[in-house]
């Protein structure tokens, strides 16, 4: 593998975090990325398009962002310009993220910053129930108890092995969003499973809590078929 290929594999890499945030799923498991160019200089451009033409823009610009943000954390990467493509706002997205610019800047007086990040924090909190649902599941059908289950802390559960081989990425998805939505450090002794508000999970409601949590990985895996859907046949019209 040359170190062209090898820099590319590492794009990937940083692009795998980054989601589609009404849908927790990653840009390249997706199919959004088309492609990545990467010159001498170690400046990458990042081409991706969106199920439609009309693809909500403050959920295009977030996801061009954190695709300049994830791979500029690369030590060989002097600058990252995420091209988005065929979409009613592709001009003032592109050049607005190329800039560094804030979405308000982009899209005026009207819009805020503040709602922007309102809605990012919507998805995250989303991501959080739809991560934590698939472990506890994980866990219950693993052979553990509900006592034992909402006894975890974040030290035990990230040693715990279980024979599921998609175990390890599952609770290292949900670790991480665990810690990004906290709003304190989080230790080892913390607890593993909160509810979205950050009260202890107890076991005789657990049952009731993974109910609440299927409904919203259901709609969430629902959106994201439809998403697959439109793409494949925007694709299949551009051949």
């Amino acid at each position: 593998m040359d170190q062209q290929e090898i820099r590319r594999q590492e794009v990937l890499a940083r692009l795998e975090r980054v989601t589609d945030p009404e849908l927790d799923e990653s840009v390249t498991a997706l199919g959004f990325i088309k492609d990545i160019a990467i010159d001498a200089a170690g400046e990458v451009e990042i081409s991706f398009r969106l199920p439609t033409y009309w693809c909500s823009a403050n959920f295009a610009y977030l996801m061009a962002d954190d695709m300049r943000s994830a791979v500029s954390t690369l030590p060989w990467v002097n600058a990252v310009r995420p091209l988005l493509l065929e979409h009613m706002y592709a001009e003032a997205i592109n050049a607005g993220v190329a800039r560094g610019a804030s979405f308000k800047e982009v899209f005026g007086a009207e819009i805020t910053d503040d709602l922007l990040e309102g809605l990012r924090l919507k998805f995250l909190r989303k991501a959080f129930q739809r991560r934590q649902e698939v472990v506890l599941r994980a866990l219950l059908e693993a052979g553990w108890t509900p006592d034992a289950v909402v006894g975890l802390n974040l030290g035990e559960l990230g040693v715990l092995v279980l024979q599921a081989p998609e175990w390890p990425a599952l609770r290292l998805r949900y670790v991480d969003m665990r810690t990004r939505l906290a709003t304190t450090p989080l230790g080892v002794d913390d607890p593993a499973f909160l509810t979205l508000e950050g009260a202890q999970l107890v076991p005789e409601r657990l049952v009731a809590h993974l109910q609440a949590l299927r409904t919203v990985r259901l709609n969430m895996e629902f959106n994201g078929a439809i998403c697959r859907g439109l793409l494949a046949a925007r694709e299949a019209m551009a051949e």
